[in-house]
């Protein structure tokens, strides 16, 4: 099969490990990468040995012929970029979250479809390799049906060290991690029926909220909890993994600390770690979160060569509807149904 021609637009931080994802893949080929700042888009280029560069994502889609372009830039951008890449005839990945609004992802789906031209959101924290071993355990039986859960992602890590410009955001951790946990949430468990949200801002030197809990009700029954902080000095600092506890009729399983996962029935506790693919790119520390970009981009790929992928826009955007509706029921404190 003839490789994918693609371009990527954003050369901030995260594009050092899209890119290099890429890079352990067969069937793309990376032509040119867009940057508003030059210096950036040609540090990047030198870096990857990309052959060009483009300061106007207008020049970049009338000078290349594209299959599709990963768009890694700031997320404001996501919707006047996807409407040009789809009126092109490009296929079109989108890193999360998908729009700064409901309406604003909505009108992403729109245009692609309109255009005849898949869409993609770039959601790889379901493709952890510890979460999609948690997910083979539920799926088998062995702790019968789930009842009850925890989904978990409480931190101090300095996130705004790395991305200031998330200090600035009005609407951070639901956006910014909320779209993580609530699409792992949905990946285990399905669609939710119901939701009630609470909000917090617990660091004075930001805009929006640090902290954020979830109750919902799932369209199968299960009871989720869904939590989220940046606030939280705890005693063991576990960023950037994400806990989970499932509870089922017949036992409990356990994603914790280090990637452990135990499974208890009414007999015993087993034990196994699931370590993430070790890469030459990956920092160590975030091996879990940069490794899942690689299955991430390889599911990705497979929906642009015509099979099927997890994380389209369709599907995204259900996600994207539950991080809306914990916003509005944080500000109505009442249960929100969806």
């Amino acid at each position: 099969m003839k490789p994918l021609r693609f371009a990527v637009i954003g050369t901030g931080f995260w594009s050092n490990y899209q890119i290099a994802a890429w890079k352990e893949l067969q069937g793309v080929d990376l032509v040119a990468v867009y940057n508003r700042t030059p210096e950036k888009a040609k540090a990047v280029a030198m870096k990857y040995n990309v052959p060009r560069i483009y300061t106007s994502v207008d020049e970049l889609l009338n000078n290349e012929s594209l299959d599709f372009v990963d768009i890694i830039s700031n997320v404001d951008t996501h919707l006047p970029f996807t409407l040009s890449a789809a009126k092109k005839g490009v296929d079109v990945i989108c890193q999360k979250p998908m729009a700064p609004s409901l309406a604003d992802a909505e009108q992403m789906l729109i245009s692609c479809k309109n255009n005849n031209k898949s869409l993609f959101i770039h959601e790889n924290f379901r493709w952890q390799a510890p979460i999609r071993a948690l997910k083979e355990v539920i799926t088998s039986g062995v702790i019968g049906k789930p009842f009850k859960s925890r989904v978990s992602f409480c931190s101090a890590f300095p996130v705004f060290d790395n991305q200031p410009f998330l200090a600035k955001l009005e609407n951070f951790i639901l956006t910014d991690i909320g779209s993580h946990v609530l699409d792992i949430c949905r990946f285990l468990f399905g669609e939710a029926k119901t939701l009630h949200c609470l909000t917090q801002r617990v660091n004075k030197n930001i805009v929006g909220e640090d902290v954020a809990n979830v109750l919902m009700e799932m369209e199968n029954g299960l009871h989720c909890i869904a939590e989220m902080s940046y606030a939280s000095v705890l005693e063991k600092e576990t960023f950037p993994q994400t806990l989970i506890l499932v509870e089922g009729e017949f036992g409990s399983v356990n994603l914790t600390n280090d990637f452990e996962l135990r499974i208890t029935t009414r007999k015993r506790t087993t034990s196994s770690f699931i370590q993430p693919s070790k890469f030459s790119w990956v920092d160590p520390d975030y091996a879990v979160v940069h490794a899942s970009i690689v299955d991430c981009n390889r599911n990705i790929l497979k929906g642009l060569q015509g099979g099927k992928s997890e994380t389209t826009g369709e599907d995204n955007f259900k996600t994207v509807q539950l991080v809306w509706a914990c916003y509005e029921s944080a500000a109505t404190r009442q249960t929100v149904f969806i």
